[in-house]
């Protein structure tokens, strides 16, 4: 069955060029009508955004230009009580707004460490808690944030990159829990591709394949009626996969044993992956620690 989007509103941030753009259309394409976001200045949407507006409605499709800066939160709130009023509701935020400072940690200035985590992790958060409320009460939202595998794995030079695209994924854990029972679906989008953002960065043989548009069919599931929730999807080249977060079974530790010689000694059965599995939320560890310990110990629980 084909996944449209007819009658639901989206609203896709840095949607003036690269991924967001093909995302605006894709979304566009598929019948929702879309907020391309965009930073502006004096108040007034981008030329970039514009444009994308006219490729929607030249496609025959329902589109607006938006230049909120999602560092902003008066400004995501504004852009979605405009998208409220035009059309009535928000269903949809794909939140890929960013920029790039990289540098080693030893040569960047904290305001450039600041200025990326903000526009990233706290873009991100505005955007999602200027549309939050009116998904609780319709019962239904899809979000997708945008991370990378700069913050799950970790790149030379991008410390405020991966840090800021790291905390979307704790964003994303916590909103999922929190919208569950309003059917409002969380989940992290990890792309790869060749944008303004990566020109000069990947050989061009390999640029050639990772075009933006290799994207989009992950973010077009991910804000679906069909979405799954809590799930960080990687995709790029046409190539998509899931990265898991689990946690070894580990090792209880008596009095006697509990020092950093016995954590050494025993390190390959404390870290042993094929003993790994993910926990629902963090008092789930509490309670495996708590129960590990009551099993040595001949505690009732």
């Amino acid at each position: 069955m084909a996944l449209r989007f007819d009658g639901r509103v989206a609203i896709v941030t840095g949607a003036g060029a690269g991924l967001g753009r093909c995302h605006a259309l894709g979304l566009a394409a598929r019948g929702a009508k879309v907020v391309v976001n965009d930073l502006g200045r004096d108040g007034a949407p981008s030329e970039s955004a514009e444009r994308v507006v006219e490729e929607i409605r030249a496609a025959g499709g329902v589109a607006i230009a938006d230049p909120a800066d999602v560092a902003d939160f008066e400004q995501t709130c504004a852009m979605a009580a405009r998208a409220e009023r035009e059309w009535g509701r928000i269903d949809v935020l794909v939140a890929n707004a960013g920029v790039l400072r990289d540098k080693t940690f030893a040569k960047m200035d904290m305001a450039e460490f600041e200025l990326v985590v903000r526009v990233h992790l706290i873009g991100s958060a505005n955007c999602a808690r200027a549309v939050w409320n009116g998904m609780r009460e319709r019962n239904y939202g899809r979000i997708v944030l945008t991370s990378s595998a700069s913050g799950i794995y970790g790149n030379f030079g991008q410390s405020n990159y991966g840090a800021a695209k790291a905390g979307m994924i704790g964003l994303m854990n916590v909103l999922a829990l929190e919208g569950e029972r309003n059917d409002i679906r969380v989940n992290v989008l990890a792309p790869t591709a060749r944008t303004a953002m990566t020109e000069g960065l990947i050989p061009p043989a390999a640029a050639a394949l990772l075009g933006p548009e290799t994207v989009t069919p992950a973010v077009l599931f991910l804000a679906s009626e069909a979405a799954p929730s809590r799930v960080i999807l990687g995709a790029g080249a046409g190539a998509f996969a899931v990265t898991h977060i689990a946690e070894t079974m580990g090792v209880y530790l008596d009095d006697a044993e509990r020092t950093p010689e016995t954590i050494a000694a025993r390190w390959a059965e404390i870290s042993d992956p094929a003993t790994a599995k993910p926990l629902r939320d963090a008092f789930a560890q509490t309670q495996k620690f708590v129960a590990a310990a009551a099993r040595a110990k001949g505690v009732a629980l």
